[in-house]
């Protein structure tokens, strides 16, 4: 897909786990396994967007692209669009943000959410996952995601809220998943709006298009990725990686 980029936000200042996008799991760092997932995409184009040299390094020694990009973003996304200037490609109409730290992403998730997402015409699309245990709702590193209609394969919905806490008696919850895709016309629209409180009070980005009425469209993935928030996280997802090896 000549149309389309693929852009993996990363840096080293995450408060809760130091230096994780180069933690290694089987030998390898986990910003170049989410590298990895992007190149064997339907995307032709992936980058990694860092502002950290270590990263940018990282990456590029082992065979990746990687765009140096100021160090003091404050979201993802905005560090994503300054990654998307620098590539003065006036041919692309998405930009997919793939977070770096979801080393367990399924490549036909990936690719089924992009299908979907330019048939559908989308503004901005992620994915969701089915929660199979209700203690989830209540973990506030795990974002859910409430949607119009229930989530069916090859079909999307629109999501209504994002939060970090929710009741278990509200209806079409699900385990939000870290991947956006953007038509580029509202990736440009998005980091011009300014930051709502309600997206600063649960530090969760994608409220500002809530807040401002831009649809989000949600796809069903047919698997849970493990995201590394914690050191827990990590020798978690170390173990099961390592053990499918």
């Amino acid at each position: 897909m000549n149309n389309t980029v693929i852009l993996i936000p990363s840096r080293l200042a995450a408060t809760r786990l130091p230096k994780k996008p180069l933690l290694k799991i089987n030998n390898m760092s986990i910003i170049n396994h989410v590298y990895k997932i992007a190149k064997s995409s339907l995307v032709d184009q992936c980058y990694v967007a860092t502002g950290d040299k270590e990263i940018f390094q990282e990456v590029t020694q082992n065979g990746g692209k990687c765009i140096l990009t100021q160090s003091d973003h404050k979201t993802g996304t905005d560090r994503i669009f300054e990654a998307f200037q620098k590539l003065e490609n006036d041919n692309i109409e998405y930009v997919v943000n793939l977070q770096g730290d979801e080393p367990m992403l399924d490549i036909q998730d990936i690719n089924n959410l992009l299908t979907k997402t330019i048939e559908n015409k989308s503004k901005v699309s992620t994915l969701a996952c089915k929660i199979e245990n209700e203690g989830l709702l209540s973990k506030k590193n795990i974002v859910k995601v409430t949607t119009n209609e229930k989530l069916e394969e090859n079909k999307l919905s629109t999501a209504i809220s994002f939060s970090r806490e929710v009741s278990k008696n509200i209806r079409n919850i699900y385990h939000h998943i870290g991947i956006y895709i953007y038509n580029v016309a509202y990736l440009k629209k998005f980091v011009q709006l300014k930051q709502t409180q309600n997206e600063k009070i649960q530090k969760l980005e994608q409220l500002r298009l809530i807040d401002n009425e831009i649809t989000i469209d949600v796809g069903l993935a047919k698997t849970r990725p493990i995201g590394v928030d914690t050191h827990e996280d990590y020798l978690e997802l170390k173990k099961i990686m390592e053990y499918k090896n």
